[in-house]
């Protein structure tokens, strides 16, 4: 199995301090991996790192074997476009619309998209996600679980290849969720490579191939998720975890 992204010898540094201290981990194409561990562990801040958002203090991060520090503007926006970032608080433009906050990917990654296009795209992204309100307001006039409906329909808008989702349910209803994880199931079935953080421990057994257990910005354990299962004393620190 070929890995999409690498992080070697990463460490991550911010005004308190280091965060993510000297971890290696490798995360395979077209596999599904969950990021766990206990709150404040710096789960997010990996996953921020996978997706280049951060850059590490010190190490490496690749992406299909590149660095991504050392991509030219091609190359980086191929990676841009392959991959697609769901944040936990959504990450919605506070001064554009919401057609607006989706059309822009679009406009980036696809210059040759007419107008209907790009129109009838986000229509069907926005309905595959279950949100049916109007697209013209901005995301203060939202739900926090609608806010984050939004943020998963413009993942969606470019047919990403690698999804980083940072606890891409919390704040959703059961139905919603539901719709989403449905989502997600169809992605892996398709091949994406899926990089999640999640506290859900059912979210994890459902969809996890790799665990990847974080414990003060150390990575303990990588495991395929039956092996885990299977192990007690795995098994026990995992949901303790998760659960912390």
């Amino acid at each position: 199995m070929t890995d999409i992204i690498e992080l070697k010898n990463v460490s991550f540094t911010a005004q308190e301090g280091e965060i993510i201290h000297d971890i290696s981990v490798e995360f395979e194409s077209k596999k599904t991996t969950a990021i766990v561990g206990p709150s404040g562990c710096g789960k997010s801040t990996i996953l921020k790192l996978a997706a280049g958002l951060l850059l590490p203090s010190n190490g490496k991060v690749l992406y299909k074997g590149k660095n991504i520090v050392n991509m030219n503007r091609s190359e980086n926006l191929e990676f841009r476009r392959d991959g697609a970032f769901v944040f936990q608080d959504s990450a919605l433009w506070a001064n554009q619309n919401l057609y607006q906050i989706l059309e822009l990917p679009l406009r980036l990654h696809y210059p040759e998209m007419s107008r209907s296009q790009r129109a009838d795209k986000i229509d069907s992204v926005t309905k595959m996600v279950g949100y049916r309100k109007k697209l013209n307001i901005r995301p203060a006039r939202l739900s926090i679980g609608e806010q984050k409906l939004i943020a998963f329909a413009r993942a969606m808008l470019c047919d990403p290849a690698l999804l980083f989702l940072d606890e891409c349910t919390d704040s959703l209803d059961e139905t919603a969720a539901e719709k989403l994880i449905d989502i997600i199931r169809r992605k892996q079935r398709e091949g994406t490579s899926i990089i999640f953080v999640s506290h859900d421990l059912r979210l994890i057994m459902e969809l996890a191939d790799y665990v990847v257990v974080v414990v003060d910005g150390r990575i303990t354990t990588k495991a395929p998720m039956d092996h885990i299962l299977s192990d007690l004393l795995l098994n026990d620190f995992f949901k303790v975890g998760i659960a912390s």
